[in-house]
């Protein structure tokens, strides 16, 4: 590709989950924008994701929810299980809808929905700075070739060059790594349509349907020092997994064991800390974050995917305002628009997930103690303030 410059109006950095929403958000209100993917094809990474009630509103907001219902079994519930079979604990989830997509299916339902030649792939952004001229911003390839775009939205997930390029702290490492896959069982895999987790000593497996004959699970614990000297082949790393799992029932280390190689993957979580989001600026210009360029946070909710389709509702509508409400060519008025408009999605955004971030890092607080006392302490303080186990669940980001 040789390119010395292009201009866009609007140019999204990412084309993953929160990415391909957002451009199908500002379609959907008539906007016009181009996903800049730096893969030479649509990235599933991860396996698969849970979407709760929240995030089912957003789909629903986009036109895809009812397709993709299809692909999922409903999940009715949680249930905590000791290596021997034993019930811990179960938490029905009563009204919430729970599902678990393959995120190949999401992502190709959202690109679906998008014009052709919206996502444009192999731009790779190496650093982004603002046009001393225009004050709009400017795009750096890595091939020299420029794009200036009016506004610049930064879905690029946990590594973003958007979020650098203003300031944001990198994301915090967090002392849990995580395996992800999806086992295919041709006569069906027999697992009830609960999200079941199971606990042996350091090791956390969970399990979640996807439908009938598909598995997608996962496999957390705490980093050790020699995980940087373990290859991640997928063949090394499944085999690295089984020899962890020899305590488990052979039903879940054949799970493992027959899993797609395709879909393995090896996850160091990040995060960022409540007080990091508190204090930092998500807008320089007309440029802003979402997704996790914006608020990533650990699994234990599940809620990183729903919260990145909500930033893109979000998102379009406050942009699709402010652009109705200025006709005007004036670039200077154009820009000061573009700016109330991200402002306003950001204000509407930080309460959200602040309150998400803080009952996650909470959460995951809890889920990694061994103190009876501290877990209980932190419990109570997760109901205290955050009010009941499903109130992350149950918000609602509103109409396009």
């Amino acid at each position: 590709m040789n390119i010395s410059k292009i201009d866009y109006e609007i140019a999204i950095v990412g084309g993953g989950i929160c990415g391909l929403a957002t451009a199908l958000a500002l379609h959907r209100k008539g906007l016009r924008s181009v996903v800049l993917e730096r893969a030479e094809s649509l990235r599933a990474t991860g396996a698969a994701i849970g979407v709760w009630t929240n995030g089912w509103r957003a789909l629903d907001q986009l036109g895809v929810g009812p397709m993709l219902r299809q692909k999922a079994m409903l999940i009715r519930g949680s249930r905590e299980m000791s290596v021997d079979g034993k019930t811990i604990h179960v938490i029905p989830n009563g009204k919430e809808e729970h599902r678990c997509l393959k995120r190949s299916d999401l992502i190709e339902a959202l690109a679906h929905g998008l014009p052709p030649q919206t996502i444009r792939f192999g731009f790779r952004i190496v650093s982004v700075e603002i046009d001393q001229l225009t004050s709009f911003p400017v795009l750096n390839l890595h091939n020299g070739g420029v794009i200036r775009a009016k506004v610049v939205l930064g879905c690029d997930g946990v590594s973003s060059i958007v979020a650098k390029s203003f300031g944001l702290k990198p994301p915090r490492i967090s002392p849990i790594i995580e395996r992800r896959g999806l086992t295919t069982y041709p006569k069906g895999h027999g697992f009830s349509n609960e999200f079941i987790r199971i606990t042996e000593k350091c090791l956390l497996v969970g399990i979640v349907p996807i439908d009938d004959k598909l598995v997608f699970w996962f496999i957390d614990r705490p980093r050790l020092p020699r995980d940087s000297r373990v290859s991640r082949e997928p063949e090394v790393l499944k085999e690295a997994m089984v020899e962890e799992m020899k305590d488990f029932p052979a039903e879940i280390t054949e799970m493992v064991k027959n899993s797609d190689l395709d879909s393995l993957s090896y996850t160091q979580i990040r995060y960022r800390a409540p007080w990091d989001l508190l204090l930092a600026r998500f807008r320089i210009a007309t440029m802003t974050v979402a997704g996790d360029a914006m608020h990533v946070m650990g699994p234990f909710l599940g809620q990183g995917g729903s919260a990145g389709l909500e930033d893109a509702i979000v998102l379009a509508r406050c942009l699709a305002k402010e652009i109705c409400l200025d006709q005007s060519s004036n670039d200077r008025n154009l820009r000061i628009r573009f700016e109330f408009g991200l402002d306003n999605y950001i204000k509407e955004r930080k309460t959200r997930i602040l309150m998400l971030s803080t009952t996650t890092y909470l959460v995951g607080l809890m889920l990694g103690t061994s103190s009876t006392a501290k877990m209980l302490l932190i419990l109570a303080i997760v109901r205290i303030f955050f009010g009941n186990p499903f109130s992350h669940a149950q918000y609602d980001c509103g109409h396009l």
